[in-house]
């Protein structure tokens, strides 16, 4: 911030409040991760694991905000025709925030992978997005005496991939939210494990997951013999839900259709 204050570079002072903004969404996410954590009750019988989905959205719209400013910061100073000089404080103060920003990313991300926490992988995207901002910088500040626009360019470029990032995080947590199609692997995997159970005739469709983070419910239907008791259908249909449940960790609630021969 303060090497942009002292170029008067809208490109390092937006890279500034990206950086600032990973500070703001890691408090955000330090707040869901405390409140996805709490166990189910009789106003959420599912749990409060949809708060990381609620705090990846939080996380995009502050990136859109920071973006649309700085757009059009941008093209007020490209109408200006408005040069800067950025100098060696420019190119070591970038230089140090890329090694920083991407060192911050590769932990976030490995974090994510082992907790699977959404908004964590929202958060190393952020530095990750940040550290690459900051490559586009450098990378402009050295071609900045050839190029009066570069600054202009630069603090465009930045916005756009702010815009960019706000919308990766927040289609995919919209997407868990909404609901989803489970993959062809898992239908492929829990089919095989309806099979064990009653290997004989039967089909299984219409699969949908209902993703609460911590708790995942999953239903389909199940088409058996029409000329099978209901009793022996309930003690399948039972019996396949606790094999998806053991191996899965995904609570299934199946619904019975005959097949008619």
């Amino acid at each position: 911030m303060w090497a942009g204050i002292v170029t008067g570079s809208i490109a390092l002072t937006a890279d500034a409040w990206h950086t600032l903004s990973d500070s703001i969404s890691s408090v955000v996410v330090v707040v869901a991760a405390k409140l996805s954590s709490k166990k189910a009750d009789k106003e959420h019988p599912f749990g409060h694991g949809r708060w990381e989905q609620i705090a990846s959205i939080f996380i995009a719209f502050i990136l859109g905000i920071i973006a649309y400013s700085f757009l059009m910061n941008s093209i007020a100073q490209f109408r200006n025709r408005e040069a800067v000089q950025y100098g060696l404080l420019a190119i070591v103060v970038t230089a140090v925030s890329i090694v920083v920003k991407e060192a911050l990313a590769q932990y976030a991300f490995s974090i994510a992978r082992k907790s699977g926490n959404m908004s964590v992988k929202a958060d190393a995207w952020h530095h990750r997005s940040d550290a690459l901002s900051s490559v586009v910088v450098l990378a402009g500040i050295l071609f900045a005496k050839r190029f009066w626009w570069i600054d202009s360019a630069l603090g465009a470029v930045i916005a756009l991939m702010l815009f960019y990032a706000a919308f990766a995080i927040i289609k995919e947590a919209i997407t868990k939210l909404l609901g989803e199609e489970p993959s062809g692997k898992l239908i492929e995997e829990i089919t095989a494990e309806a099979k064990k159970v009653y290997p004989s005739n039967m089909q299984l469709h219409h699969f949908h997951m209902h993703n609460y983070i911590l708790h995942q419910e999953l239903t389909f239907h199940l088409r058996l013999d029409n000329k099978m008791s209901i009793e022996k259908a309930h003690d399948i249909t039972n019996e396949i839900e606790k094999k998806i449940l053991e191996k899965f960790e995904i609570m299934a609630t199946i619904h019975v259709e005959p097949i008619h021969f």
